[in-house]
């Protein structure tokens, strides 16, 4: 019987500390665990992969020979308190180098972003590199976070959140992660 409530406890703990564990981008932006809820599977047009977002949003498919997109957006909020989010696989190898991280860091100045943040990390369970940068469209003021991911030799994806205003920035951003965790890649 000891061993039996001995062996219970050490499960609920593993259990508890696996739900505790926080991916490299909650951890770098500090995220806390958040939930949505009402959400459904988008799946790309050629099924390359899916992500859950939530109903009332706004989504709308891209494919042609080179990627396949799905984009999504909380319509319901004005923009400044809503979430964009951009996510293309591409059918381009990447190699996460030095050149590499210095054409995003130049591609985000030719677009008026200044970088603030770019790291190696694993997301999805790929080799990934992630930058935040910030910038200034019109008026609005606007934080960029862009995650690049190796999927293999051939093919990548580039997942990217727009968060505009200055309103409850943080805690957007990390809903923004919450969702972009959940593609999965078929």
């Amino acid at each position: 019987m000891r061993i039996k409530s001995i062996t219970y406890t050490i499960i609920a703990s593993l259990l508890l500390y696996s739900c505790q564990q926080k991916t490299d981008l909650q951890k770098i932006c500090n995220c806390k665990e958040v939930f949505f809820k009402n959400l459904e599977e988008t799946t790309s047009t050629n099924g390359y992969f899916s992500v859950k977002l939530p109903k009332t949003w706004n989504v709308n498919l891209y494919t042609d020979n080179y990627q396949s997109s799905i984009y999504a957006a909380d319509t319901i909020q004005k923009l400044t308190s809503s979430i964009l989010l951009d996510i293309n696989y591409i059918k381009n190898n990447i190699n996460i180098n030095d050149i590499f991280k210095l054409k995003i860091e130049q591609d985000n100045l030719a677009n008026n972003l200044i970088q603030k943040k770019g790291q190696e990390i694993t997301f999805l369970n790929k080799p990934s590199y992630f930058t935040i940068a910030y910038g200034k469209k019109e008026k609005f003021k606007y934080l960029q976070l862009q995650v690049f991911c190796k999927i293999d030799d051939k093919n990548s994806l580039l997942a990217k959140a727009l968060i505009y205003g200055d309103s409850l920035v943080d805690k957007r951003i990390c809903k923004a992660i919450s969702l972009l965790e959940k593609i999965k890649l078929q």
